[in-house]
């Protein structure tokens, strides 16, 4: 019960609002991946495509290159992550003047250092998780990197040694895992922009926890990039 009076009703609805509709859209996300109908979905149709000609080509050093690049992307965010955690961690020593400078905005609602403390807290979480998602996105990279090293010479393929497809379909579904699992992070950067909405109230937060959820869908089922890929 001392847990539940840290923060008022209204704090705890947004909370619970916040939460749910961020693993119900992970489900949503993860369902519409299964039906093939999201940009996820979509692209890994086109790492199925690539992965099908990487093993008919004879060196596979551009496939290596390729791999390459995509692995930087979650390698940046990590770092970068680690920098956010970093500055977030030194918000938490001035909590007092931080606090201070929200309770002069007009519209914001006033609360205690403790609760500013625990908002502040709820960002290091998300952010230690994106940065979780980001690290293995990266390493999942690598094991790509090493299932295309290990693709037979294509002359082998077509006498009939080893299955073409097999090598192209395993290869890509670790493509597609690397993709899903950077997705799962970034998401973790937008639902953080939610949250900064909470330090000025709980209605906002709530609101900012339905915009980040409509933003999302549209980016992964109504796209325009979607649409050229389909």
């Amino acid at each position: 019960m001392q847990v539940l009076a840290l923060l008022p009703l209204t704090d705890w609805l947004a909370l619970i609002w916040f939460f749910s509709a961020w693993v119900a859209y992970s489900w949503f996300a993860r369902s519409g991946n299964a039906r093939g109908d999201s940009l996820i979905a979509t692209t890994n149709r086109y790492r199925g495509y690539w992965m099908v000609q990487a093993t008919s080509r004879d060196p596979r050093v551009l496939d290596g290159i390729i791999a390459q690049n995509l692995s930087s992307t979650p390698a940046f965010f990590s770092s970068t992550t680690i920098i956010v955690i970093g500055g977030l961690f030194a918000l938490l020593g001035s909590t007092d003047k931080a606090a201070e400078l929200v309770r002069d905005i007009p519209f914001a609602v006033r609360t205690s250092v403790l609760i500013f403390d625990l908002k502040v807290m709820l960002l290091i979480g998300i952010f230690v998780y994106s940065f979780f998602r980001f690290s293995w996105s990266m390493r999942q990279y690598t094991f790509v990197a090493l299932v295309i090293g290990s693709m037979p010479d294509p002359k082998e393929f077509e006498a009939g040694k080893f299955d073409r497809d097999h090598f192209a379909q395993r290869a890509s579904r670790m493509l597609g895992l690397a993709a899903e699992t950077f997705n799962d992070g970034l998401r973790g950067y937008y639902f953080a922009f939610a949250v900064i909405a909470w330090f000025f109230s709980p209605l906002a937060f709530a609101i900012a926890t339905a915009m980040v959820v409509a933003i999302l869908y549209s980016r992964e089922y109504r796209s325009e990039v979607l649409q050229v890929l389909n």
